[in-house]
């Protein structure tokens, strides 16, 4: 399970990690398995430790006052999962962080973090890239969620996260879209007509 995390720092870094420098990556990881719908993190904590699903599907969201639930994230094998805001500024976390699935995971507390940045250029370049491509991300959801019709989000996401559709209930989908079930019902209907 450990090389796939190697892996996956080796497609980001510019370097290859030596066994050495992963040695010290993985005495910073603890491994977790989560039984489908348990928590991570819940509302209210401080979040503790980031996540890398080896296997498994996640979701981050947060519930309002009439019990609506929000999706803000749904994250697959070889996503991070945590809320960055609580686990950086070690405040209370306004989402709920549970598996959608049975999943295993390797976690990291922030001063492990902390170490990892100060000793391994490799997580270093790693970090870099992530968050790069995190705001790109964001940015493009942003704007997608201010410009685009309902049916442009679907299709969206449909072409470039294709699993998550397949993994994750309708309604799940819808939230994180921010469209009502009903919506995507009817698109998804009238998608397969076509």
């Amino acid at each position: 399970m450990s090389e796939v995390l190697r892996s996956y720092i080796n497609t980001y870094a510019s370097t290859t990690l030596t066994d050495a420098e992963f040695e010290i990556v993985m005495k910073a990881f603890t491994f977790k398995r989560l039984r489908r719908k348990q928590y991570l993190l819940q509302e209210g904590d401080v979040c503790k430790f980031f996540g890398f699903i080896l296997k498994g599907a996640m979701r981050q969201y947060s519930v309002d006052s009439k019990g609506t639930e929000y999706v803000i994230n749904l994250s697959l094998e070889e996503c991070w999962v945590g809320d960055r805001e609580s686990f950086f500024m070690l405040t209370p976390s306004r989402y709920n962080i549970d598996a959608w699935e049975d999943t295993d995971l390797l976690l990291i507390t922030n001063e492990d973090f902390q170490r990892l940045l100060d000793t391994v250029p490799a997580v270093v370049t790693m970090v870099r890239i992530m968050d790069q491509r995190y705001h790109i991300t964001t940015q493009r959801r942003l704007h997608s969620s201010i410009a685009y019709t309902a049916r442009e989000r679907y299709e969206e996401l449909a072409n470039t996260d294709p699993e998550l559709i397949q993994r994750f209930p309708q309604q799940m989908i819808a939230s994180y879209l921010g469209i009502s079930p009903e919506t995507l019902s009817r698109i998804r209907r009238q998608s397969i007509e076509r």
